[in-house]
């Protein structure tokens, strides 16, 4: 949701807020929520981008702030709140302090906040990428610690190679890749490669315009983090939200990262009733959840609402023929077994599908019940080997991205660490030139008593008794402890035959300095 210019402040009958909830993959639930905008009435809004392009001033991320306020009141589970800045208000000074403000008033943890900011704002007119003056503008609001999200990413490849350039913690996946990730090789390529990328910087993806399972199912196979879209949930209300928080609202089992379902599933094609029943008797003793289609066609739509492990398929079916069918469903579902079963043997089509890799096995009918029932066991024991190493696989990537994203936030700590430290230095610098030109003697004592510094003022009054940096004051400078051993304050003492006041200064009290400041008056030359 983009936020305007600021507008005055939030009238008492503000409308309601919609929010999409936003699915944890891993989890499976909720973990943020999106502000679409204000309700309009309409209850079939999806949160599309036309809804989130709507303008919402601070005064409605003022209501939004105070609706995140109220879930936690509530005792719900924490999310985060995603909204959409805009260009111009990604060039307002005072954006960070407003924004600080107004979560201060709320108290609510800026991290708690995550400020989207679409491809096309960074990369700027024509495309062209200014990344200081982008990284710039970011940087007051990193330092604020709300998080930062590039949104609508991947539609072209601009600020791919520039990625690290800016103080992001996540990227939105543009509905436009993800509405055929399932079916179009090239956008699922161009998925796989922007989350493998996003994932070794350190960087979390979510995906947005999920509607189906198919495409959830296939985000979670890759690696997704989040998904935000009809699949999940629609844009409600406040109140709606906080019920799906309490009822924990959950994506399926299936559709999880690393899925809890232990059924083992098998879709039987055939357009004769009469085999699919037989087939069913067969092969029920051995607990298979058995789905069915008479058509390839109807096999596909099965697969996009099922999870499936293994396919038995006839070959000559009206309208698809079962070889074009398998490999369709190996190109929509490539961890599924495929197998034909059929009395038809069309040479040439059967044996380009199984050169192809579109089926496991070519069994012929009639059958032998014990044959046939063997080869479909063997065929879920390879599927369910293939799941271990799958599930292994995405253990060992989720593991590594762990590891980058803890990475990423020890560099940053460095960074911030660095940057105090060339601070501090800069500012000791200019202490230590202040003192050096100061007419009055100033010398400064380590916890130990060694003198650690000596002006040019001390230097000129000392100047008879050589280098006394790095010495013992008590030995190199007796004077100064004429009345015994150095104590905050004033006391009078006597330097080459002159008398003077030494000011001791013991510091520490402001700081993590240690030792003490001693100035001296009245024993300079006239």
């Amino acid at each position: 949701m983009e936020l305007d210019a600021p507008m005055p402040a939030l009238a008492p009958a503000a409308p309601q807020l919609l929010y999409q909830p936003i699915a944890d993959v891993q989890q499976g639930g909720v973990c943020a929520v999106a502000l679409v905008g204000p309700c309009n009435g309409d209850s079939n809004d999806d949160g599309d981008d036309n809804a989130r392009g709507q303008a919402v001033d601070r005064a409605l991320l003022r209501r939004a702030c105070q609706d995140l306020r109220g879930w936690r009141d509530a005792g719900l589970p924490a999310v985060r709140l995603a909204v959409r800045l805009s260009a111009a208000q990604l060039g307002e000074r005072d954006l960070a302090s407003a924004i600080g403000v107004l979560l201060a008033e709320f108290d609510i943890d800026p991290a708690q906040l995550v400020l989207e900011i679409a491809e096309s704002v960074l990369a700027g007119a024509g495309g062209t990428i200014a990344t200081s003056s982008a990284s710039a503008a970011l940087t007051p609001l990193h330092r604020l610690g709300a998080g930062l999200a590039l949104d609508q990413f991947g539609a072209t490849a601009s600020l791919l190679s520039h990625l690290e350039s800016f103080p992001l913690g996540s990227v939105n996946l543009h509905r436009a890749l993800v509405h055929n990730a399932d079916a179009a090789p090239d956008d699922a390529a161009r998925i796989k490669t922007i989350i493998s990328m996003a994932h070794q910087l350190g960087l979390l993806v979510r995906a947005d315009g999920v509607d189906t399972e198919a495409q959830c199912a296939f985000l979670s196979r890759n690696m997704c983090d989040q998904i935000q879209g009809a699949c999940f949930g629609a844009a409600v209300s406040a109140a709606a939200i906080a019920t799906l928080l309490a009822a924990r609202h959950s994506l399926p089992a299936h559709l999880l990262r690393f899925p809890r379902s232990n059924k083992r599933t098998l879709l039987l094609v055939d357009d004769e009733p009469n085999i699919v029943s037989a087939l069913k008797r067969l092969l029920r003793p051995d607990g298979y959840q058995i789905l069915s289609a008479c058509s390839g066609q109807q096999g596909l739509d099965v697969l996009a609402s099922h999870e499936v492990d293994v396919i038995v398929s006839d070959q000559r079916m009206p309208g698809m023929l079962g070889a074009d069918f398998l490999r369709a469903a190996k190109v929509r579902h490539p961890h599924t077994i495929r197998i034909m079963l059929s009395g038809y043997t069309e040479l040439q089509s059967v044996t380009a599908a199984v050169n192809e890799g579109a089926i496991y096995k070519f069994l012929t009918k009639p059958w032998d019940d014990d044959q046939l029932r063997g080869h479909i066991g063997e065929a879920f024991a390879l599927k369910e080997i293939a799941d271990d190493n799958e599930r292994l696989n995405l253990e060992l990537r989720t593991a590594n991205h762990e590891l980058a994203c803890a990475n990423r936030k020890m560099e940053e700590l460095l960074r911030q660490k660095q940057q105090q430290i060339a601070l501090g230095e800069s500012s000791l610098n200019v202490a230590r030139e202040l003192l050096q030109f100061l007419p009055l003697p100033i010398i400064g004592l380590d916890d130990e008593g060694m003198l650690a510094f000596v002006n040019a003022a001390a230097d000129t009054l000392f100047i008879g008794r050589g280098a006394i940096l790095g010495g013992e004051a008590a030995i190199v400078l007796p004077e100064l402890f004429a009345a015994g051993a150095l104590r905050s304050g004033t006391h009078a003492s006597t330097i080459d035959g002159r008398a003077c006041q030494v000011l001791v200064h013991p510091m520490g009290s402001s700081s993590t300095s240690r030792g003490s400041l001693v100035a001296i008056s009245g024993a300079q030359q006239p």
